[in-house]
């Protein structure tokens, strides 16, 4: 497939050129010069819908050749200016097609170009260095390339008159016919994609830039009073025991700990604010409903959880046999990986309310990115 055809970012090359173009304000009409065989390729490319866009010209065997065809197409409509465009650059930048125009002011033409920066070697032969050239004073041509219209058809005209085809860019048969032509600074992105390298190095360019992150930190403690039961339900997970927790909800306290610490480090409130016990749409509900609300939040913001850990302080149900299950859930409930979930136990070493088996407690800790 031609080059100017190939997807960049699930669109044609060409269709990102000609979208600088309409995008600018002082264009008038925009004409495509195609092969002949790929009507049906520029029909794919831009479905017909733009006011400015006028039917392709079909081109001639070299690029000087399509130029002057098109410069042709458009003298019925007589512009005053014309800029002259690869639709292999599909970066160009509304900046620098002003900086063109604006350079028509006080001269024939103008292109953009970049100062040449890396030292040039000549080959002298065999592949080894014969000389060294200056770069002082040296450009890189790029496109658009701007100029007044009637002087460069003339001259367009005339080269092919004279038999003249070797032109590499419309800014040399400018200089060729007298013309005066300016350089105005063009754009680093506005490279040309004539390689496979150029081309991935293009799909790098048109992803979205990655946000600049800030850490956040947030911590959350809950305590719960053993009940009449036969379970409790910790971090999500039910487990078997000879008491239950006494509260609102389920009254899993690793998870009201945890919902807090991710509130808290988005500095969101907290779980009575959101969720309030005098609500009875709350009365035994699960408490993982509480912790997903808070990712959800994160995700909101741009937001991704980096790592949470709990540590549940009672002396009995044991934590150590359900561990696992507890990492799993608490990461399914905010989006993780299980390895980015901690859960500790310890006792109070038969110290106050816990050390009496008259409740338990939990502590939590929530570490999270927020776009800077």
């Amino acid at each position: 497939m031609p080059k100017q055809y190939a997807l960049l970012g699930g669109r044609p090359l060409l269709a990102h050129a000609v979208a600088a173009f309409e995008a600018c304000p002082a264009i008038d009409i925009i004409t495509v010069v195609i092969h002949p065989d790929d009507r049906g390729l520029y029909e794919a490319a831009l479905p017909a819908g733009s006011s400015r866009l006028t039917p392709p010209v079909p081109g001639g065997a070299t690029r000087q050749e399509s130029v002057r065809l098109g410069l042709e197409a458009l003298a019925a409509a007589r512009p005053d200016r014309v800029l002259i465009h690869d639709a292999a650059r599909p970066f160009v930048t509304l900046e620098v097609v002003a900086r063109v125009l604006a350079a028509l002011g006080t001269h024939d033409g103008a292109i953009a170009a970049e100062p040449l920066a890396d030292t040039l070697k000549r080959d002298g032969g065999g592949g080894v260095i014969g000389a060294t050239v200056a770069r002082a004073g040296l450009w890189k041509a790029q496109t658009p390339q701007g100029f007044r219209f009637g002087a460069i058809h003339d001259a367009h005209t005339r080269a092919a008159a004279e038999g003249r085809d070797d032109f590499t860019d419309d800014a040399a048969i400018a200089e060729w016919a007298g013309l005066s032509v300016a350089l105005v600074a063009g754009s680093a992105r506005n490279f040309k994609i004539t390689t496979a390298e150029d081309m991935a190095m293009a799909e790098q360019l048109l992803k979205p830039a990655t946000p600049a992150f800030e850490p956040r930190t947030g911590t959350g403690f809950d305590v719960h009073a053993f009940c009449a039961g036969d379970h409790v339900w910790l971090a999500g997970v039910r487990i078997p025991h000879d008491q239950g927790l006494e509260g609102h909800s389920d009254a899993d306290a690793p998870l009201h700990a945890l919902t807090d610490a991710l509130l808290g480090a988005i500095g969101d409130g907290d779980i009575g604010q959101h969720f309030p016990p005098s609500d009875p749409a709350w009365k035994g509900a699960p408490s993982r409903l509480f912790a997903e609300d808070a990712a959800r939040r994160i995700a909101a913001r741009g937001g991704r959880i980096v790592n949470v850990d709990l540590t549940i302080l009672c002396e009995a149900p044991r934590i150590g046999p359900h561990r696992d299950a507890m990492r799993e859930a608490v990461a399914a409930m905010l989006g993780i990986d299980a390895t980015r979930v901690g859960i500790k136990a310890t006792t109070t070493e038969r110290l106050g309310f816990t050390g009496r088996k008259e409740g338990l407690a939990a502590l939590a800790t929530a570490t999270v990115l927020l776009p800077a």
